[in-house]
């Protein structure tokens, strides 16, 4: 990668000018996850996909009665950070997934590390990665019920 990170983004904007930029991060829709994460890793040396993770935000309950439809309002984020290891420079990928649909591209054609990691987030919120090779829980039994780090999810015994 010859350019620097605000180089690098100006240039993603313009290609992609529905991405929204805030500092070292970007934010891109379902529809373009993939080609931007290729494009990042082949023509900028984003070589390293170093964490992938979620965030759950779910619709406010407006009032009595209103329990189910919380549970399926709202959105996840699914958070991706990458590292150009040669240049020493990092960058966040942010995009945002429905709870009552989530599904998103898998990233792991892009970098094989992404296995492990969407299968974790898959296990914990219920998020699909279509593409994926294994997409099989990796945390907990087959026949656990729900996904425990939805903040709509109740433990047994309640939440402290």
């Amino acid at each position: 990668m010859e350019k620097k990170l605000p180089d690098v983004i100006k240039d993603l904007k313009e290609k992609y000018p529905r991405i929204e930029v805030s500092e070292q991060t970007i934010t891109l829709s379902a529809e373009d996850l993939l080609p931007v994460m290729q494009e990042l890793k082949e023509n900028y040396g984003f070589n390293y996909l170093s964490n992938l993770t979620a965030a759950d935000y779910p619709a406010e309950k407006k009032g009595k009665g209103d329990d189910n439809e919380a549970e399926d309002n709202g959105e996840m984020e699914v958070i991706y950070n990458l590292t150009s290891i040669n240049e020493n420079c990092f960058l966040t990928v942010k995009t945002r997934v429905s709870r009552k649909e989530p599904e998103l591209p898998s990233v792991f054609p892009v970098w094989g590390g992404a296995n492990w990691q969407e299968r974790e987030v898959y296990d914990l919120f219920g998020i699909v990665f279509t593409g994926h090779p294994n997409l099989k829980r990796i945390l907990l039994t087959d026949n656990f019920e729900g996904y425990p780090l939805r903040k709509d999810y109740q433990w047994v015994g309640g939440r402290k």
